[in-house]
């Protein structure tokens, strides 16, 4: 057993588990409840920590609260409520060509974050820009991010669930008009994820989650 998993501090499986089963794609929002600053730090890090290519992070997360904001984006997602009425609403805009100056930025910021020389990561950085120019020649560079942006939000809709916070991950909106609204250059969205608390009266609440079992989902060998 790692040290980590026996801290006090850490969830129990069996904690884990429950908190997963008790979230669902929440469709009814309560407006008036508001998730706290300090929750949306937690929940924002925990998107920024996820895992990507290359630890490239090719996206960006849009954050709005803005009420009328909320409301100019909610016919362009087909005026699903949640849009409106939800906390916080996470727009994962994926980055439609990795740049050159992208993969210099990450190459300083690693040799910053690590003490390193910019000497001793050339070699890495020719294979990260050899994958660009893989990428543009392909031409999958935004299908590329596109996955990567998926990762941070299967990452957001955890920490959710964990801190007892309700999460509606959408696909249901049109992405050249939520781009158009919000001013989005080189990105394309690509998933939204509403936060914020249900209202208990959502037809959803309550419901047994449908699941396959485990041995129908597994393939051991």
């Amino acid at each position: 057993m790692s040290v980590m998993a026996e801290s006090a501090s850490m969830p129990t499986r069996k904690t884990i588990l429950h908190q997963l089963r008790w979230r669902y794609a929440t469709k009814g929002f309560d407006p008036e409840l508001k998730v706290s600053e300090e929750d949306w730090e937690t929940l924002m890090n925990a998107a920024i920590l996820a895992p990507s290519s290359w630890g490239l992070q090719p996206f960006k997360m849009v954050v709005v609260t803005d009420t009328e904001m909320k409301k100019r984006l909610r016919p362009a997602c087909n005026n699903q409520p949640q849009i409106t009425d939800c906390s916080h609403l996470v727009i994962f805009a994926a980055s439609k060509e990795l740049t050159e100056e992208h993969i210099d930025g990450f190459i300083d910021l690693t040799a910053k974050t690590r003490e390193m020389e910019l000497e001793e990561l050339e070699d890495f950085r020719k294979l990260l820009h050899d994958f660009r120019k893989k990428l543009e020649t392909n031409g999958t560079a935004l299908t590329w991010s596109q996955r990567q942006s998926y990762i941070s939000l299967g990452f957001l809709l955890s920490t959710s669930a964990l801190m007892g916070i309700d999460a509606c991950p959408m696909e249901g909106f049109q992405p050249e008009k939520v781009d158009e609204i919000l001013g989005l250059e080189g990105y394309r969205s690509t998933a939204l994820c509403a936060l914020g608390y249900r209202t208990g009266n959502d037809w959803l609440v309550g419901l047994k989650k449908v699941r396959f079992p485990p041995e129908e989902m597994v393939i051991s060998f």
